[in-house]
């Protein structure tokens, strides 16, 4: 069943200027209506396999009846993408975030593990749906810092979930409705980490172009490009 919804995508990747691998990775499939991204973690290049991993679980994915069904069929293929991870052979951990939007009929899905972020913007509103898995994170859920002073904190490197880390992944979930002129930016923490909340709401108010996403990874790799850089950006059709 393909995406009830018209929507248009940008999608982009880049290695920035520090890292020697790309262990960010993306999927895209309008049809079925599914964007996701992951950042890998762990050394001897089991980051990008982890990464890897994720995409080689979601690909054959097609949308249900029902967001219940969608639900479902998506969380079994993570899980088997968390087990799978685990068997990656190499030293130390394979681990991965990810964050995916799904929509099914007139709703929109967000399923995350990690600290890659979906944004929402609605009405010139920016709205961070997710909630990073840090130990940064906690304080800012206590109210002692705000979202940016959160994402500039050491700890905020700091996973408490991810794929692949622990036999028992724990997946966050939120459902919310899809409304036209909608736009959603789904980010690893290399793109976001650059930018402030107010800057990013700028960013992802202007017109629909091609722009939108190229100007956020060049502005990334203005700061420095400390980390891999990846974004999907996802457009509403009035």
């Amino acid at each position: 069943m393909p995406c009830s919804h018209n929507t248009s995508t940008l999608q982009g990747t880049h290695i920035g200027r520090v890292r020697r691998t790309n262990e960010d990775a993306l999927f895209v499939n309008e049809r079925e209506g599914l964007w996701l991204v992951a950042d890998g973690i762990g050394g001897h290049g089991n980051g990008e396999r982890a990464s890897a991993t994720v995409v080689e679980h979601v690909e054959s994915y097609c949308q249900s009846d029902s967001i219940e069904l969608c639900w479902d069929d998506i969380e079994a293929r993570l899980l088997q993408a968390n087990e799978a991870c685990g068997n990656i052979p190499g030293s130390g951990a394979s681990g991965t975030t990810v964050a995916a939007l799904l929509f099914c009929q007139s709703k929109a899905l967000f399923v995350w593990a990690g600290d890659s972020r979906i944004y929402r913007m609605r009405g010139g509103e920016l709205e961070l749906v997710t909630e990073d898995h840090n130990l940064a994170h906690e304080r800012h859920r206590r109210g002692e810092l705000s979202l940016d002073e959160t994402q500039r904190l050491p700890s905020a490197n700091v996973l408490t979930t991810a794929i692949g880390i622990s036999k028992h992944l724990s997946l966050q979930t939120h459902i919310d409705e899809v409304e036209a002129g909608d736009r959603y930016l789904i980010s690893t923490d290399g793109l976001y980490k650059e930018f402030t909340f107010e800057s990013l709401q700028q960013r992802l108010s202007g017109q629909f172009d091609d722009q939108i996403l190229e100007t956020l990874i060049d502005e990334a790799l203005n700061q420095g490009g400390k980390d891999n850089i990846t974004g999907v950006v996802v457009d509403v059709g009035e």
